[in-house]
């Protein structure tokens, strides 16, 4: 019996690398940049180790557009120490970027590859003639520029597996409890096209699939959401990336077979309350008792509805009664400074 061919693709979005990661931090305590760095070399080694034929990133790179030069080094080396592996890494900038990658001599390698304008990437992998279109993250009514971003990538049809990646929000897709309907910044469902097998969108930061059906087949559009956790807002839900495997019929024709999540660790977040029954006598030990409760690693944010307790909650006071090995964050209000 013939093996079967197939061809394996890592896809994950939204890493938000040098979130929470000062370069010259004043204040001495942990961090939650090295969980984002974390979590993106776990998926860089697990292309490595399943043997993945492709990793395509969904944009949101980066956390913001102006990354500290050290924050950018720190990022491309990441991938420059994953380019000899021969897998090609395709990214196409999100609204963080403002839809452009720092310019970097790192990005030079052959096996790393950018959307900085509409296009079409193509690879031949196991017999499969695959494309990738994409654009960058378009900021300002994608709901009227969507079908001529399209045109502008200049698809190929003769590719045997052809996917869209971009960075947009899909009418229907969910955050929490909030659905996006309508808007220039929503492309509407009935636009997507026919033409792609699917379409790899990041931006939406809970992982979730659509499905559009047409008469001869069903076209999915796939968020893997964010690689951690970047508010509370996300605090129940998993973070991680997608697994996607595509195998030739005996038709010769390639079809998805395989979509699966897989699972990034994330760190538990957990909140205190600090109302009327709290004053600045019992606030240390209400801390304390509340935090020894907690996984040693907690992210806790401190939910302060007594207003006379702001004074008291110091970077000072807040660095001595919390573990080191926890964050926490103050929920509307800043660090008071006397």
């Amino acid at each position: 019996m013939d093996e079967i061919k197939k061809v394996k693709i890592v896809f994950l979005a939204d890493s938000h690398l040098g979130f929470d990661y000062p370069v010259k931090p004043r204040i001495e305590r942990r961090r939650r940049g090295n969980d984002f760095f974390d979590n993106f070399r776990k998926v860089l080694d697990y292309a490595v180790d399943t043997k993945a034929d492709l990793v395509l990133h969904g944009g949101d790179f980066f956390f913001r557009a102006k990354v500290p030069q050290k924050i950018v080094d720190l990022s491309y080396s990441i991938l420059l120490d994953f380019a000899p592996n021969n897998i090609p890494f395709v990214v196409v900038p999100g609204n963080h970027e403002r839809s452009k990658m720092p310019v970097s001599i790192f990005l030079n390698h052959p096996n790393l590859f950018i959307f900085d304008v509409p296009k079409t990437f193509e690879f031949n992998i196991n017999g499969a003639r695959l494309s990738i279109s994409g654009f960058p993250c378009e900021r300002k009514d994608v709901k009227g520029k969507f079908s001529n971003l399209i045109k502008e990538c200049k698809p190929i049809a003769e590719s045997d597996i052809k996917l869209l990646l971009v960075h947009q929000t899909f009418e229907g897709s969910k955050v929490i409890n909030y659905t996006f309907k309508h808007g220039k910044d929503i492309i509407p469902f009935q636009e997507v096209p026919e033409f792609f097998d699917a379409i790899l969108s990041g931006h939406i930061h809970r992982q979730q699939v659509l499905v559009k059906n047409f008469t001869a087949k069903r076209v999915p559009v796939i968020y893997p959401g964010s690689i951690e956790r970047t508010s509370f807002q996300e605090r129940t839900e998993d973070k991680g990336f997608y697994e996607i495997i595509y195998t030739q019929r005996p038709n010769k024709l390639w079809k998805m077979k395989e979509l699966n999540f897989i699972k990034l660790p994330t760190r538990p977040m957990v909140d205190i309350i600090l109302d009327d029954s709290v004053n600045h006598e019992n606030l240390e030990d209400v801390i304390r008792t509340e935090t020894a409760k907690f996984p040693e690693d907690a992210i806790v944010r401190l939910k302060v509805n007594n207003e006379n307790l702001i004074p008291y909650l110091t970077a000072e006071f807040l660095k001595q009664i919390f573990p080191a090995t926890m964050n926490y964050e103050l929920s509307g209000v800043k660090y008071y400074k006397k």
